[in-house]
């Protein structure tokens, strides 16, 4: 379905938000820009393994900046559940830390997952999400 604008009206304007949030309001509205493919590092040190095997392809990871005192540009990478599955690749986030320092919402897209003895492999997609 093509992005388009909807005509609620006022007593479904509230419904809709009630049901579905802001969020669905604006969906129509928004674009999703590829800017890297790249892979989820840090996932060697997630503890609960259990977490990394319920990664699958097509799964979003959403981006959140975090204060770290080993990459003052760390971008943490949370699944659905808001739980820390790994970060962006710190060759990787300048530019996407600066985006996100201005306001820019980010997401990763799972594009393939694979595993080497005890070793997660899990490949993204980073998008803009456009407005």
């Amino acid at each position: 379905m093509a992005a388009e604008l909807v005509n609620v009206g006022k007593g479904e304007l509230a419904a809709t938000i009630e049901k579905g949030g802001v969020a669905e309001l604006i969906k129509p509205l928004t674009k999703d820009i590829r800017l890297l493919n790249t892979y989820v590092a840090g996932t060697t040190h997630i503890r609960d393994k259990a977490l990394l095997d319920a990664i699958t392809v097509g799964d979003i990871l959403k981006t959140q900046r975090e204060d770290n005192r080993f990459d003052r540009k760390a971008i943490l990478l949370l699944n659905q559940d808001g739980r820390k599955v790994g970060y962006i690749p710190e060759k990787d986030n300048t530019v996407l830390a600066a985006l996100m320092d201005a306001g820019k919402l980010l997401k990763a897209k799972v594009t393939k997952v694979s595993s080497a003895g005890q070793f997660k492999n899990i490949a993204i997609e980073v998008e803009l999400v456009d407005f």
